[in-house]
């Protein structure tokens, strides 16, 4: 919301003169979302060790620097089948890959290696896009920072 204060926004949408872009990411959101759905499993922890969101959960890997990431590469953690697999072809985290994912981790790895079968470890489901879409902008937005602060 560059233009628009948040008051005014909310005034504009209930009038019903404005409405928020349907894909808007709301990276405060995002951190809400992940301490809420993410933080049991998952750390967003920096390539110097430093924790920028979570605890020092290992169920889940690394979600640091996601964006370009070859599915199924973080060092030293168990992966099934299906993201070895995905690794093996060296297919890329992208945000459309991130968000098919965690809504659907089943699916999304059945129609991704064409194989009824395939199965990951995640059980969880991010159940709304948007918060889905809001958690990859925080977690991107943590690693571009902590970059760009190095």
């Amino acid at each position: 919301m560059n233009l628009l204060s948040r008051g005014t926004a909310l005034a504009l949408a209930g009038l019903g003169l404005w409405s928020a872009p349907a894909t808007a990411q709301d990276v405060a959101n995002g951190e809400v979302q992940f301490g809420r759905q993410c933080v049991a499993c998952h750390v967003v922890r920096d390539p110097e060790g430093r924790v920028l969101a979570g605890r020092n959960a290992r169920t889940g890997p690394n979600l640091y620097g996601i964006e370009g990431r070859v599915i199924g590469s973080v060092e030293d953690f168990r992966y099934g089948d299906a993201m070895i697999r995905l690794r093996d072809r060296g297919m890329e985290w992208d945000e459309e890959s991130f968000l098919g994912y965690v809504t659907d981790p089943t699916a999304w790895l059945r129609a991704t290696l064409d194989d009824r079968r395939a199965r990951g470890k995640m059980a969880y489901q991010v159940r709304d896009p948007q918060d889905a879409a809001d958690i990859y902008a925080y977690i991107e937005g943590l690693s571009t920072r902590s970059e760009a602060a190095n």
